[in-house]
């Protein structure tokens, strides 16, 4: 068994050992990841922060040992908590991005493997009361399927990245998320970083986002943006329709 760690700022995760198959997840500088399955120019690979699991290209892989892997996996470290930060790994400059992680961070250094590479930006602040000034430095950031970056991110990439810059963890699909906390009964009654899910006719979870303050959302749809929230769902002022049929509300903080 094999194990990697990312170190390119973003690497699409697919479904399929293809060029051409569906983006599905990405993964973020810093997260590690086992390896699960090869094939030729392929490596399917399993997320150690949310178990989540895709092909990436082979020429973006960075292998770990079983030691270093654990040793990752048994710590919490930092976060990128600039919306584009700047390393300098094997001598080259490379920009990493908002929800990035920082392994050993200390004294503007990170570690990978044994190598010491300079980090220029700001680490996160892991709190609750976070929650909104991180999800608003989203704001306008083109909806991407599978993405998790402030340069293109969906609705539960935004929901989970936004939360593990707050030290919540979440899973990577919104009907997962759903499982999480408990429920609340009411939008009146919603506060700041609730999380609301949405379903489609055949009642299938397919949409989450972050209630701002009662009858106000923010979530990635198009782009990441603020609509309205009642009982019934989202309201897009711009469309003048309701867009997502409410679910539930979930408070998981």
């Amino acid at each position: 068994m094999s194990y990697g760690i990312a170190t390119l700022s973003i690497i699409p995760c697919r479904a399929e050992p293809s060029d051409k198959a569906e983006i599905i997840s990405q993964l973020l500088f810093g997260e590690h990841y086992e390896v699960i399955d090869e094939h030729e120019k392929w490596v399917k690979i399993k997320n150690a922060y949310d178990q989540y699991e895709g092909w990436i290209c082979r020429k973006q892989f960075t292998e770990i040992n079983n030691k270093e892997f654990d040793e990752l996996s048994l710590n919490e470290f930092p976060l990128c908590g600039s919306l584009v930060g700047a390393i300098n790994y094997k001598g080259e400059n490379r920009n990493i991005t908002l929800g990035a992680t920082l392994p050993y961070l200390h004294q503007s250094k990170i570690s990978i493997r044994d190598e010491k590479v300079p980090f220029e930006g700001l680490p996160n602040t892991k709190h609750t009361s976070k929650i909104l000034d991180y999800a608003m430095m989203y704001l306008n950031t083109p909806y991407l399927w599978g993405g998790r970056s402030p340069f293109g991110i969906d609705c539960s990439g935004f929901s989970q990245i936004v939360f593990k810059l707050c030290g919540i963890q979440l899973p990577r699909d919104a009907y997962q998320q759903a499982e999480h906390g408990f429920d609340v009964p009411f939008v009146e009654t919603s506060e700041t970083g609730d999380l609301a899910f949405f379903d489609n006719e055949e009642g299938k979870i397919t949409h989450v986002g972050i209630i701002t303050e009662p009858g106000k959302i923010i979530h990635a749809s198009g782009r990441v943006k603020i609509d309205l929230l009642d009982s019934q769902g989202i309201f897009d002022e711009s469309m003048k329709q309701y867009t997502h049929r409410l679910r539930l509300i979930r408070r998981v903080v």
